[in-house]
């Protein structure tokens, strides 16, 4: 039906519609796929598991992945996989969200937080390597917002010291290292996240990479109650075709056919998906470049060797150069119907990880420039350019303290 009342109550109907900061794109061949698994005989532990992890590997150039209920079930998953445990620790970023580390707790682990490249909050390669001892197992870079972390520095740091590379690459999926895909590259696991806010959704969901057949068979063991049915592989014998075994404890971290389905729908777009990021991110650009020229608002950094996957947009911005601060302009940007988050407190600031840690007083400059300044803005496929005139707009009358 037409909008009565001519352009201008046009204008106000567009205003008040609310911007999220990120949300899911879902369409007609992602409500057909979720229907027809519905109407099929098996809604979970069925064929669109292994056909969904199969489209995985190989959009990714890996081998093998393995499909889970979320990416913090991807990231215990691969945790467990390697066999770390009680008194090992991991080296990670304390920009990221919490799963990161609390699935490490999970298996008994302890987390070093090094710190961060004050313009991308991607791990700084010399602080991790001052941090590594006789009981570290793992560095775990995080690809913060889409954007990869310097791997070949990470992973000469790894291999030098017999460690595991463990990528968390939830905000990741469709971003490009040297031209590979991430999750294709030399790391030991790759671990992905299909939340409704990520790249692809599957309402919720994960995925762990890897390159080694043994490791994939124990991920897909640990997720389905460390139960084994293969007969080669059994302890004892084989009664019959209903034999299995729970060989060790694992965990309910199936992700099911129905999920699978829309996972399988989302992936054949996910190509259109992250083009749409890229070109709302160059958009965004331009405009902030054009509204505040050098003055106090950075866009992310790109890099000549890498390609974001935007999952986030998160602006760099001097608050007190505005003679503001970004409560208040979060504030005002919410009344405006703007949504926007702050990614991410840094992990020792929670009172869990802080509890955990016998390190939090060491100096982490990166970490305090990178979480001072960042705010990240509406970012998704169904953005357009008109909302991010929008979005800069409203931005710049926050800041500039334009009633």
């Amino acid at each position: 039906m037409a909008l009565q009342g001519g352009p201008a109550l046009a204008i106000d109907i567009l205003a008040m519609r609310t911007l999220p900061y990120g949300c899911q794109t879902i369409d007609e061949d992602d409500l057909r796929a979720v229907a027809d698994a519905l109407r099929g005989q098996r809604l979970t532990c069925g064929p669109l598991v292994a056909r969904f992890e199969e489209a995985v590997a190989r959009r990714v150039a890996a081998p093998f992945a393995s499909a889970c209920s979320s990416g913090t079930a991807a990231l215990h998953l691969a945790y467990a996989a390697f066999g770390f445990g009680d008194g090992d620790e991991i080296i990670t970023s304390p920009i990221t969200f919490s799963a990161t580390a609390s699935a490490a707790y999970y298996v008994g682990a302890r987390v070093l937080f090094a710190d961060v490249d004050p313009r991308t909050g991607n791990l700084d390669p010399a602080s991790v390597e001052a941090l590594i001892g006789r009981r570290t197992r793992a560095i775990v870079p995080v690809h913060l917002a889409g954007m990869p972390a310097d791997l070949d520095e990470l992973t000469a740091i790894a291999r030098r010291h017999g460690l595991r590379i463990i990528e968390d690459a939830c905000h990741a999926l469709g971003a490009t290292y040297h031209n590979v895909p991430i999750g294709g590259g030399t790391s030991d696991a790759v671990v992905f996240s299909f939340h409704p806010v990520k790249h692809i959704t599957t309402g919720e969901g994960g995925a762990v990479i890897v390159r080694d057949p043994k490791i994939k068979q124990r991920i897909d063991r640990l997720r389905h109650h460390g139960i084994e049915r293969e007969p080669s592989r059994l302890l004892g014998v084989a009664e019959g075709e209903w034999t299995y075994e729970v060989q060790e404890l694992g965990w309910n971290y199936r992700l099911p056919d129905v999920a699978c389905a829309l996972g399988l729908s989302q992936l054949s777009k996910l190509d259109v998906f992250v083009n749409s990021r890229r070109e709302l991110a160059a958009y965004y650009r331009q405009r902030l470049a054009e509204t505040f020229g050098s003055d106090g608002v950075e866009a992310p950094v790109e890099l000549p060797d890498r390609t974001s996957a935007y999952h986030l947009f998160a602006v760099a911005i001097d608050f007190a150069r505005f003679g503001t601060t970004r409560r208040d302009v979060m504030a005002r940007l919410s009344a405006a119907g703007i949504g926007t988050q702050v990614h991410y407190i840094p992990l020792l600031a929670h009172p869990l990880h802080a509890a955990r840690s016998r390190e939090a007083a060491r100096a982490r400059p990166g970490v305090d420039h990178y979480y001072a300044r960042t705010l990240s803005l509406p970012l998704y496929p169904s953005l357009t350019n008109g909302d991010v005139d929008r979005v800069v707009s409203e931005l710049a009358r926050c800041l500039r303290g334009i009633s």
